[in-house]
């Protein structure tokens, strides 16, 4: 029972620090994702808009990972950043880009990682 509470405890405490809360998420995540739409059906401004919105998401789950715990920003974050890495390198031509293709894949391996938490729980730490 104690261990139960002292779980509880923790969640609670991650929940505070979770950047998904309040104003934050508007900026860190909501913003971008309204980048990464306008760059579906704008192709000469898509790179300046995916690579800061994959940028930003990336950098904020990463520091979600490392404040609260959260489970699926260990795997979104690096997602995150390794697409806005293959963005630039789409644009500097070294790799081929699929708008489409490339949109699917980080959206399934964004819903896989958070789907995680489903069996795993949602936060990691112990506090």
């Amino acid at each position: 029972m104690e261990n139960r509470e002292h779980n509880l405890g923790a969640a609670k405490s991650c929940e505070a620090e979770d950047l998904l809360r309040g104003w934050k998420g508007v900026l860190l995540w909501c913003v971008p994702i309204a980048g990464v739409i306008v760059g579906m059906s704008w192709p000469k401004g898509r790179a300046w808009l995916w690579i800061p919105a994959f940028f930003v998401m990336g950098m904020a789950c990463m520091a979600n990972a490392v404040r609260c715990g959260r489970l699926h920003c260990y795997l979104s974050g690096p997602l995150f950043l390794l697409a806005a890495a293959y963005v630039v390198l789409a644009e500097v031509h070294l790799v081929s880009m699929r708008p489409g293709v490339f949109l699917d894949t980080v959206l399934v391996l964004a819903v896989i990682a958070c789907l995680a938490e489903i069996p795993f729980g949602r936060y990691r730490k112990k506090a």
